[in-house]
């Protein structure tokens, strides 16, 4: 990886901010991802987020945590928060802008433990496949202190099939269809494309169900999104 998304997050933050990142999916065109949405505040964020936020507790996981945004929220809490990211240059922003213990770490090479962890931004995006999910909610779950919770956000994105006639045009032959190519660009070049997961409720409840964990679904969004409370059996 380029890690064309942090050099980016760089960009902004230095100062050098002269044209946004361009992002498309394997079912899907360009579209525009613009950098000053990426260092947002608390009034910023959707709904979904700021519940996450406002349940939080404990000492916090911050998986994915981009420029930061949510850990140094929390932190402003005197919530003790980890920020994790696989972009270097999303860590070095984050700790830029006041984020006190980031690490660039894949959430699958965390050991410690916590009471909250939060994956927000469509948090099943790291799963990558259907076929992973349940390796990386058996790996969320032994990040859990007892009675301890992971806060997840996703989509369920089947409206992206519908035809005109309210029909869904997907192929039953084919994967589960939240799995998409995730294509990324900045200032001309290329990211490798990488995987991405976008999980519906019942088949996110199903998988925690079978590795022993409860599902709760806490909040509906305003785009057939949501945000869901897991917690060990």
């Amino acid at each position: 990886m380029k890690d064309l998304f942090g050099q980016a997050l760089l960009d902004y933050q230095n100062g050098h901010y002269t044209e946004d990142i361009i992002t498309s999916t394997s079912i899907s065109d360009d579209d525009i991802l613009p950098l000053p949405y990426l260092f947002r505040e608390f009034k910023e964020m959707p709904k979904l987020e700021q519940k996450a936020l406002k349940l939080a507790q404990g000492s916090v996981l911050d998986v994915g945590c981009g420029t930061g945004n949510h850990t140094l929220f929390l932190q402003e809490k005197d919530i003790k928060v980890k920020a994790i990211d696989i972009s270097k240059g999303a860590i070095e922003v984050a700790k830029l802008r006041g984020v006190l213990h980031a690490e660039t770490k894949n959430i699958l090479d965390e050991t410690e433990t916590f009471d909250t962890v939060l994956l927000l931004m469509n948090g099943t995006g790291i799963f990558q496949e259907l076929s992973q999910v349940s390796k990386y909610l058996t790996h969320l779950k032994s990040l859990l202190n007892t009675s301890g919770q992971i806060l997840i956000d996703s989509s369920d994105i089947k409206y992206m099939y519908e035809d005109e006639d309210g029909g869904y045009w997907m192929d039953t032959n084919s994967n589960y269809y939240g799995e998409l190519d995730y294509f990324l660009s900045y200032k001309g070049e290329k990211e490798t494309a990488m995987k991405w997961l976008y999980l519906d409720f019942d088949t996110l409840k199903l998988a925690c169900e079978t590795v022993g964990l409860n599902c709760d679904l806490v909040l509906d969004g305003e785009h057939f999104d949501y945000l869901a409370r897991l917690t060990s059996i």
